[in-house]
């Protein structure tokens, strides 16, 4: 089923299992495009969620930097990477450093910090042969489609991330923090209720509760926004896990995810957030030159396998605190 959206000055094409789609015609010049349909672009992601513009023909990271710059507000530095990404540009970056053969499952970005994007900036400079799309999920939909047993657990007692850094998997301490000086690290956790601990081997592991319900700041819409799913040890892939928890052990896992106080997560509660997420899932093929903005509050939005070259550049935008999003737990750490 399809129709046109004519809300905003642009005609959005609606698709179900497909997100908003607009065709641009910008013959060439993206920057001048973008800069004259910025508000009715920010319009179509404040009614829709998210929307993929077409015919942009973007091709190179300046222009591309250049583009993303006129339609934010203000870029973002990304903290707390679990994922190395090439800095392109200050607030511009590679998509994550992620095994091509393995999915990035759905995710809000950033939703375990204090203070995240609420617009996601994405252009495909190089398509790949196959798969490689950024789908999106509208995550009040999602919330709605949970049992609300889990949901009201995870309301009440928030959820947990912990992390093992060390220099062999994942990102590193500097990668992570912008620094490797300990002090620094050390300060930055305890103003954004990190708990710490450093191991013999100069590791670190690090322990933080976050709210998996938030309100939306603009709307104040209920919205299922964290990485429970995306980051627990069960959604990676068996013979990962095995292997990770062999090598470093249960609890030495680049990161995992908890009930907020501190149970483990079962397989059956991950593979039903991924099968409600999958439920939900709006997808298109990425053509090269496309952009896609994308709210980070109210739409998740993952990365899924693909085959072939894959250029794809981000940017996050916009940045609100949790603070200003009705937290359903106390900001503490784990």
């Amino acid at each position: 089923m399809s129709s046109i959206s004519t809300v905003s000055p642009l005609d959005v094409e609606l698709e179900t299992g497909k997100p908003p789609l607009l065709r641009a015609g910008a013959t060439g010049d993206a920057l001048s495009w973008a800069a004259e349909h910025r508000d009715a672009l920010r319009a179509v992601v404040a009614e829709h969620g998210s929307v993929l513009v077409r015919g942009l023909g973007l091709r190179d990271v300046d222009g591309t930097g250049a583009v993303f710059s006129g339609l934010a507000t203000g870029l973002m530095t990304e903290k707390e990477v679990f994922a190395p990404r090439r800095t392109y540009s200050d607030g511009v970056y590679s998509s994550s450093k992620w095994p091509p053969n393995q999915p990035m499952c759905m995710h809000h970005e950033l939703s375990y910090t204090l203070e995240f994007p609420s617009l996601m900036m994405f252009a495909c400079l190089g398509a790949p042969t196959t798969g490689g799309a950024t789908a999106v999920a509208d995550s009040p939909t999602v919330l709605d489609a949970l049992p609300a047993d889990l949901t009201e657990r995870f309301e009440r007692e928030g959820w947990l991330l912990t992390r093992s850094y060390n220099d062999e998997i994942g990102a590193s301490v500097a990668e992570a923090f912008g620094t490797a000086d300990r002090g620094a690290v050390e300060s930055y956790c305890r103003a954004n209720a990190i708990t710490f601990e450093w191991q013999p081997d100069g590791g670190l592991r690090t322990r933080q509760r976050r709210s998996a319900v938030v309100r939306h700041p603009v709307t104040g819409r209920r919205c299922w926004f964290n990485q429970i799913a995306f980051l627990n040890e069960w959604t990676m892939a068996p013979e990962v896990r095995e292997y990770l928890v062999d090598v470093y052990g249960a609890d030495g896992l680049p990161f995992n995810t908890r009930f907020g106080n501190g149970d483990p997560i079962g397989e059956d509660v991950v593979q039903l957030l991924n099968s409600v997420y999958e439920a939900n899932t709006a997808r298109e093929p990425w053509q090269t030159g496309d952009l896609m903005l994308v709210d980070n509050v109210r739409t998740a939005h993952s990365r899924e396998p693909f085959e072939g070259p894959r250029e794809v550049l981000v940017a996050m935008a916009d940045p609100v605190r949790l603070a200003d999003c009705s937290p359903t737990v106390e900001v503490t750490a784990g």
